[in-house]
């Protein structure tokens, strides 16, 4: 049946509107086959859009799922920071006044608010180690990096399929012009340090081989494996901030912070649009 239901879009991983990752969150999911949230998700033409819904699982505070144009994803990051901002603000209380509970595709998501930042905790890895020798030589065709470029590599999917590369400087990152015909069928992070002294100490892009082939601008899940692998290995510190979006003219900021087992991933998030949605 057709309803009226409350709508946002938000924008993550920024305190300035239209400079980090946009969101749309459909308030109010009850009675929405899966055909209809991925037609909607299609409409949207966002890279993540999020449907909340009551929780099934007792600890759980909302149920969100998670759809991009192409596929539902079980875990995604600024899906999670947006749609808890949006929850909140929608007049959500959680059970604790410490933690969001969120319950998605990999189960339950730890979330706590710091000042009016969130952050989430990082899923574990679903798959870790090196990349297989064919597939680093396909993506260094795809980023045209000469063999001996790439300074690490390791897969780090936590959901949607992550694999990294890590280079030796943030310039040679953002001149990246990635070929996503090599690119097919990849989720790729690409990383690398900042010269010290500025509010970020490392680079960041997301290049995403699915149907066309696009760029994410700022994305929670890939910092969340990103920042495991990095601090796991002592090439990070357990804390530090992650810009990312630079090459598509945003200003993404990722807060990441080691708090004895758990890895945080923080960020702001501000509403753009209010509204409603007939669906």
């Amino acid at each position: 049946m057709t309803q009226i239901r409350r709508y946002s879009e938000v924008d993550v991983f920024t305190a300035l509107p239209l400079l980090g990752n946009p969101l749309a969150v459909v308030h109010d999911g009850r009675g929405l086959s899966d055909a209809q949230m991925a037609a909607f998700a299609r409409w949207t033409n966002l890279s993540e859009t999020t449907f909340l819904l009551p929780p099934t699982l007792p600890q759980a505070d909302y149920k969100v799922r998670i759809f991009t144009p192409e596929r539902e994803l079980p875990f995604a990051g600024h899906p999670t920071l947006g749609s808890c901002h949006a929850w909140i603000g929608a007049g959500g209380r959680p059970r604790s006044a410490d933690e969001v509970i969120q319950e998605c595709g990999v189960g339950l998501v730890r979330i706590r608010r710091d000042g009016a930042r969130l952050a989430f905790a990082a899923p574990a890895l679903k798959r870790s180690g090196p990349l297989e020798p064919d597939l680093l030589a396909r993506i260094e065709r795809g980023l045209g990096l000469p063999a001996g470029d790439v300074v690490d590599h390791q897969w780090v999917d936590n959901g949607p399929g992550w694999c990294a590369v890590r280079l030796a400087s943030a310039e040679r990152v953002l001149q990246l012009k990635p070929d996503y015909t090599q690119l097919r069928g990849l989720s790729l992070g690409v990383v690398a340090p900042h010269p010290a002294g500025g509010d970020a100490q490392f680079e960041v892009r997301a290049l995403i081989g699915h149907g066309p082939g696009y760029e994410d601008p700022v994305t929670g899940s890939l910092n969340a494996s990103l920042a495991q692998w990095l601090i796991g290995s002592g090439v990070a510190p357990p804390q530090y901030v992650a810009a990312q979006g630079a090459a598509l003219k945003r200003a993404g900021r990722v807060h990441v912070q080691r708090i004895g087992a758990d890895t945080w991933i923080g960020g702001d998030v501000c509403e753009v649009v209010a509204g409603t949605v007939v669906l």
